[in-house]
């Protein structure tokens, strides 16, 4: 099992013909995703490595013939929000947002959006989207196939991460040790996305394969002060271990600096690596600072040896 995808999930590429989009097609192909049609108005009649262009999202879901799972979104900031709309209007629930520098604004609009359309759900905006090894991937995570393939292998540990490419970094650490993954999720690194680690994970709690959870976080923004609370309420029984980068900036002559990610704005003292480190810590969360440490923590959490 896995969270999100399936061998049988479908989905399109919005702005599919853009260069970007293009390698990302073809590395989700290879990887064997089921991809079905892509979108860019004016390009219908083309194909993308042998996937069907329509003009709109209808006309991609009438060529299909039923309803199509979920869109990898590559278009354009200014156009995101209209392309994510229309995504959600066709039916399709699951959109994986790879586009960055989006308008605050925006990303707000596409959220609260979400409210009204029942299971709907956005990872990023700002990410490489989601694997489950050995079964599908939206997005460029992992890059080409062979290399995703070296650095995911199927295990019982799901991955979350702000950082798309430490999102790989801790997979391949988790898979030399002969651990391997469950699900993992580049979830955005900007100061509003679509899904927390919180709102993830009950969907690791229901998956069967998915034995303890890493995350990967930083100082900035509140998704740990979140998921500390979501532990403690719902008496989770999956064992979580987080890696904590950048705790140098809670050094008295980096104040006032900016690193990163748009969501690494520190706003006070509660958005710094020492509280957040000490609010996991007393949700019985187990926080490393050096990725070589995950495998060890995690085979502890699991009573594994290591």
């Amino acid at each position: 099992m896995s969270i999100l995808l399936t061998e049988e999930t479908t989905f399109i590429v919005q702005g599919i013909t853009g260069r970007e989009a293009v390698n990302l097609t073809r590395e989700c192909l290879d990887y064997g995703a089921k991809i079905v049609g892509g979108v860019t108005p004016g390009r219908k009649g083309r194909d993308v490595h042998g996937v069907p262009v329509f003009d709109t999202v209808s006309q991609a879901v009438e060529n299909h013939g039923s309803p199509i799972d979920g869109s990898v979104v590559t278009v354009p900031p200014a156009f995101t929000k209209d392309a994510v709309f229309e995504a959600l209007e066709n039916g399709i629930k699951l959109i994986v947002v790879v586009t960055e520098r989006i308008p605050r604004g925006d990303v707000a609009q596409m959220v609260e959006g979400l409210a009204g359309i029942r299971g709907g759900r956005i990872i990023g905006p700002n990410c490489l989207g989601v694997i489950a090894p050995g079964i599908s991937k939206m997005g460029g995570i992992g890059g080409p196939a062979k290399d995703a393939a070296k650095a995911y292998a199927p295990g019982p540990v799901g991955v979350m991460s702000r950082s798309g490419g430490m999102t790989t970094e801790i997979s391949s650490s988790l898979t030399a040790a002969g651990l391997g993954v469950s699900t993992a999720v580049s979830i955005g690194g900007d100061a509003i996305i679509g899904s927390t680690y919180a709102e993830l994970m009950p969907l690791f709690e229901a998956d069967q394969q998915t034995e303890a959870i890493v995350i990967y976080t930083e100082p900035g923004g509140r998704m740990e002060a979140q998921l500390s609370e979501w532990v403690k309420e719902n008496d989770s029984r999956l064992p979580i271990v987080a890696f904590m980068a950048g705790k140098f900036m809670d050094d008295e002559e980096m104040q006032g600096m900016s690193f990163g990610h748009a969501g690494t704005i520190v706003e006070g003292k509660e958005d710094s690596a020492t509280e957040k480190i000490a609010r996991l810590e007393a949700a019985g969360i187990r926080v490393v600072e050096r990725i070589d440490e995950i495998p060890a923590a995690v085979k502890e959490k699991l009573g594994v040896a290591a």
